[in-house]
């Protein structure tokens, strides 16, 4: 029984499996196509907007806006302005790169849409590298075409950058200079009291005690803080508290520097019945009578004496400035007149 006509399902007459006849399937290789490679003057490649200068003239002002906005909350923080200008400041700086930022990725960039066929065959790698190329070329020439524009916008971001190391700069306060030495006070200088009344040697009565700063100086925190003197009247005739101070305390007044040596506390508590100058922080006294020698307390030395004079018109002034550093200790000091 011949069985030349028959066939078996799924086979071709040949006995090969049905489509074999398809070279590529069979041999298990794909069929070479190019790759399309876009050119430039694509309707695709062009900007969204239909008048690209007037869009970019108008993204460049809003980037513009904004990098000032940001330089403007720079200087209202340094400033320390209202927080109100901080904010507006900055949320409308900000507000205006990322509507820039915006604008120019839906005006200005290729509108498309772009497509990628998918085919079963495999481009050549010379084909590939082409589109790889090309790929490259359009994006940079998208970028070298907006210069104007990417270089706001790096200065909107580059000047926020900076700005926002503004609060750890600030919060570190000024450099303190020379500030841990000197003082205003000067030979020649009024005391006053901090309405700048000036004090004169018949205002105190005998145990009395006041707080007192250079003339032209009793308004300003940073001054008062390094100038604050306290003085007291112990007697109507001069006082010698320690030796070479002989003429520092004429008709009975005294005066030592407020701040404590201890950690710069205002000594501002007189005991008249033991002639101690008390600082209320950590208890540290001192005695008015002998330099201001600490007797009880964390203070490690006296506080620092001014020497007074009275002039023609019974003023109280400065014969000279401390002539030591106020305030606590740090790991140098001298006596010389640092004023």
């Amino acid at each position: 029984m011949s069985d030349q006509g028959d066939q078996h399902p799924g086979r071709g007459g040949d006995g090969a499996p049905a489509g074999a006849g398809d070279g590529a399937l069979a041999t298990g290789t794909r069929t070479p196509m190019p790759l399309p490679v876009a050119r430039l003057d694509d309707p695709h490649m062009q900007p969204a907007a239909k008048h690209p200068k007037t869009a970019e003239r108008l993204i460049a002002l809003i980037l513009l806006g904004g990098v000032a906005g940001v330089a403007a909350f720079g200087a209202c923080y340094w400033q320390d302005l209202a927080p109100w200008t901080l904010g507006v400041s900055l949320g409308g700086g900000l507000l205006l790169l990322g509507i820039g930022m915006t604008a120019w990725g839906k005006y200005l960039m290729p509108k498309g849409p772009f497509v990628e066929e998918r085919h079963l065959a495999a481009g050549t790698p010379e084909e590939r590298d082409a589109m790889a190329a090309a790929v490259v070329q359009r994006t940079g020439l998208v970028f070298r075409r907006r210069g104007v524009l990417g270089g706001l916008l790096g200065a909107g971001l580059g000047i926020f950058g900076i700005v926002a190391i503004f609060p750890l700069l600030r919060s570190l306060g000024p450099l303190p200079g020379n500030t841990m030495e000197v003082t205003n006070w000067k030979r020649g200088s009024r005391l006053v009291n901090q309405n700048g009344r000036p004090i004169h040697v018949a205002d105190l009565a005998i145990g009395s005690i006041t707080t007192v700063f250079p003339e032209g100086y009793q308004n300003n925190t940073q001054d008062q803080a390094q100038d604050q003197t306290v003085l007291i009247r112990v007697s109507t005739e001069p006082v010698t508290t320690r030796p070479g101070r002989e003429d520092w305390s004429p008709a009975g007044y005294i005066a030592y520097s407020k701040l404590c040596t201890h950690l710069g506390c205002p000594v501002g508590l007189y005991e008249q019945q033991l002639e101690l100058l008390v600082c209320p922080c950590h208890q540290s006294m001192f005695n008015v009578l002998d330099g201001a020698v600490p007797e009880f307390g964390p203070a490690p030395r006296p506080l620092p004496q001014l020497p007074l004079m009275v002039d023609s018109r019974g003023y109280l002034r400065a014969a000279d400035g401390y002539d030591q550093p106020v305030g606590p200790g740090f790991w140098e000091r001298t006596t010389k007149n640092l004023s």
